[in-house]
């Protein structure tokens, strides 16, 4: 009987798993994961999981794995593996062998320059287990600092006030959301975040980090200290290559992988946060997403190609972002542009969208209360897929509707 082994029990790997069922693959499946909660959902632990103190939200639960024959070996890591002799090592002391194998490893936070561990004030958030200890600090009282301006600081600063906690973010950059966001739509989000009382800071320089019993403090530079109940950074993520590297296999800001998800080895895949792709829409240029959206089109991508299916990745990236009563939501990648065409919708809702110099729409990003921008973003990506080249003006006027640019 064939056996797939994925190694990787998050939201990508265990999609895939399912994927191969509904493909009806009918051979042996295990599902390898460290953490020791069944796979679940990372975008809710900057968000509903703290604002509500949420048990994980589960990608399935226990029953549905044993009802689709999936093993499911949790709280296990993967110590090696053995291309060659196609065999995986674990952590328990025992193995497995496996006919083709996916590696949906993830990534991690970004350490803080110079910082070693895991402090009890100086955190990162990943896991379960690092929201349930930041909750014990957002109440009223409590003053959490915030070392990032990227999705995940932003979003934690969000739930921070709603829960009554005093939030100071830091920022390195001049501005907040500088990777992939318009300048615009970041002095957006930077206002809300102001009116709700969160103090930014942006060009902050740090010269130290450190924490005593009662407190944690952020030395700056330019001789201010910062003392906060808890300090989260959240300065980017790293792929989790480690494996993937000591068994020989291809790296490239993350696990090299071709269109069809292959890495350099045969017989193994990669997919989700971890690995490198080649985009079709911007000229075979190779990256990495972190994002909920590709974590499930590439695990069922994979699940595809693992069975022989040659299906190419064609994917327009897509990210969204929800901050107190804002939404914000970008569909392509922005960077490159030559032209940029604003659409003003109601409520001071609008919608940037980036052409190349061939007028060629590579991307849309957008802002609003709700989910105003959301079905126009989706014919946004759309367009992009399709390769359109729409008239500049025509997408400035509110009242042309995208549907029919597309159609053209």
């Amino acid at each position: 009987m064939s056996h797939i082994v994925i190694i990787g029990a998050g939201e990508c790997g265990a999609r895939a798993a399912f994927a191969l069922r509904e493909k009806n693959f009918d051979g042996q499946i295990t599902l390898v994961g460290a953490e020791d909660h069944l796979p679940y959902e990372r975008p809710p632990l900057s968000k509903e999981a703290l604002l509500h103190g949420h048990a994980p939200k589960l990608v399935a639960d226990a029953a549905r794995y044993a009802d689709a024959g999936i093993e499911l070996l949790i709280g296990i890591s993967v110590e090696s593996i053995d291309p060659a002799g196609k065999t995986v090592q674990l952590s328990n002391g025992g193995g497995l062998i496996y006919d083709r194998l996916l590696l949906t490893t993830g990534a991690r936070p970004r350490p803080f320059p110079g910082l070693s561990g895991q402090n009890e004030r100086i955190r990162t958030l990943r896991t379960h287990g690092d929201a349930a200890v930041l909750r014990t600090v957002l109440q009223p009282g409590k003053h959490l600092a915030i070392i990032g301006g990227g999705f995940i600081g932003l979003e934690l600063a969000a739930t921070a006030r709603k829960l009554g906690a005093r939030v100071t973010l830091l920022e390195g950059l001049p501005r907040i959301l500088t990777r992939g966001v318009p300048e615009e739509i970041a002095a957006v989000v930077a206002a809300r975040h102001r009116a709700e009382g969160v103090e930014i800071i942006c060009g902050a320089k740090i010269r130290s980090l450190e924490e005593s019993r009662d407190e944690a403090k952020i030395q700056l530079e330019d001789g201010r200290t910062i003392a906060a109940d808890m300090i989260v950074v959240g300065i980017g993520a790293m792929p989790n290559v480690e494996l993937a590297r000591d068994s020989g296999l291809a790296i490239d800001n993350g696990i090299a992988v071709d269109a069809y998800l292959r890495t350099s080895a045969a017989d193994i895949f990669a997919a989700g946060d971890c690995c490198s792709f080649p985009l079709p829409h911007y000229g075979g240029r190779r990256v990495r997403l972190e994002a909920w959206r590709n974590a499930q089109d590439q695990g069922a991508l994979a699940a595809a190609n693992l069975l022989g299916a040659e299906e190419a990745t064609s994917a327009v990236p897509w990210f969204w972002s929800d901050q107190y009563d804002l939404t914000l939501q970008i569909a392509g990648l922005a960077d490159g542009a030559a032209e940029t065409v604003r659409r003003d919708m109601v409520d001071g809702a609008f919608i940037l969208f980036h052409l190349d110099a061939s007028g060629r729409l590579i991307a849309a990003s957008g802002i609003g209360t709700g989910n105003v921008v959301a079905r126009d973003i989706r014919l946004a990506e759309m367009m992009i897929a399709a390769g359109v080249r729409p008239d500049p003006a025509a997408l400035a006027a509110p009242g042309t509707k995208l549907k029919s640019l597309l159609a053209a």
